[in-house]
């Protein structure tokens, strides 16, 4: 019996340990499959991941060759052979600064007669009020009755004195000279502001003119030809000499 119960034994823990082996077996193969699945899933993500990222390159790097490109890409010159002035900037700079619109028109050659005439015009401005104020202060000096007055002295030639006898005389010399000196000072500050308005009307004209066709074309021709007269009755006399003139454009 003892023998028996023994054998028994054995058998129970033998099926056991083999129970438990498939058990640790079972459960070794799980966690492989679980570890491969995990590394398959991880690996998948992985490459969606690097096709994301190179679908992302592929569509960002056109735009940043157009970006290189076009930055390379120089202006091109600008070509004063065929470049033409715009007649309100040409306005507009000769309004601001007198010579301007022909620096703009680039017709320098312009300038030293514009400044020239403005130069002129303040030397004769500034003459000719100079020379208003003295006379005029000769006048009020010989006008009133102070002798320590006498300003208009240095107007006199020399060995001349003014008494009573030509006092009167003098008066009017000087007053006519004062409104004369006067009247050019005034005609001078016009004459500026005309050299002024024609710089500026000079500077619109020659930009809009600019574009004005001179080509080989503009001509004109004048030819003697046959000009033809119907009222006349006799054939001889139904043609006459005469002179053509032709005008292209």
């Amino acid at each position: 019996m003892k023998q028996h119960h023994f054998i028994n034994m054995l058998r129970v823990s033998a099926i056991a340990l083999l129970m438990m082996a498939g058990m640790s077996a079972m459960a070794q193969t799980e966690r492989q499959a679980t570890s491969a699945d995990s590394i398959d899933i991880m690996m998948a993500r992985i490459d969606s991941l690097t096709r994301a990222d190179s679908v992302v390159t592929l569509e960002e790097e056109p735009v940043q060759s157009v970006l290189i490109d076009s930055s390379r890409i120089a202006k091109p010159k600008r070509d004063w052979n065929t470049w033409r002035p715009n007649p309100k900037r040409a306005l507009w700079l000769a309004l601001v600064l007198p010579g301007a619109g022909q620096i703009y028109n680039r017709k320098y050659w312009k300038l030293p007669i514009i400044y020239g005439g403005f130069i002129g015009c303040i030397y004769a401005l500034t003459w000719n009020n100079m020379m208003y104020k003295d006379y005029s202060q000769a006048y009020l000096d010989i006008m009133d009755k102070d002798p320590n007055t006498a300003s208009y002295n240095k107007f006199l030639h020399l060995g001349v004195t003014i008494d009573d006898s030509n006092k009167e005389r003098y008066k009017e010399i000087f007053k006519n000279r004062k409104d004369k000196y006067r009247r050019w000072r005034d005609m001078s500050f016009f004459v500026m502001l005309g050299v002024y308005a024609l710089s500026v009307i000079d500077a619109y004209v020659d930009a809009e003119l600019s574009e004005f066709d001179i080509s080989k074309d503009l001509s004109l021709k004048v030819e003697p030809a046959v000009i033809p007269n119907h009222g006349g009755g006799n054939p001889l006399q139904a043609q006459s000499l005469g002179v053509n003139c032709k005008l292209n454009f």
